[in-house]
């Protein structure tokens, strides 16, 4: 079975925009219990990535493009490639997840 990450970006302080949102560690949380409510069958690994203490070269590049307001955090990536940002929804992770395992409806 083909195995995913998900990485939720983000940072301690909240974005101007996003006051009345949840955190994007918090938002990393809700999601990895929808997801695993969802697919409990499925590996997927999932992260949190403080936007300023990245350690990968996929986080870098990420955290810098938040940093240079090219995305919104939080910002859900799923095998390195955007799905949401903001306030993400539930669906769109979803039908990406359905889409990399190649789920039929």
């Amino acid at each position: 079975m083909k195995e995913l990450k998900l990485t939720v970006y983000g940072a301690e302080v909240k974005c101007p925009s996003c006051i009345n949102l949840p955190s994007a560690i918090e938002t990393k949380e809700w999601l990895e219990a929808a997801v695993k409510r969802k697919f409990p069958e499925t590996t997927i690994h999932f992260v949190y990535c403080d936007i300023f203490k990245p350690t990968t070269t996929e986080e870098k590049f990420f955290s810098e493009k938040i940093q240079n307001e090219d995305y919104f955090y939080p910002l859900v990536v799923i095998n390195n490639e955007v799905v949401a940002e903001g306030n993400p929804k539930l669906r769109a992770v979803f039908e990406k997840i359905e889409a990399e395992l190649n789920y039929s409806k």
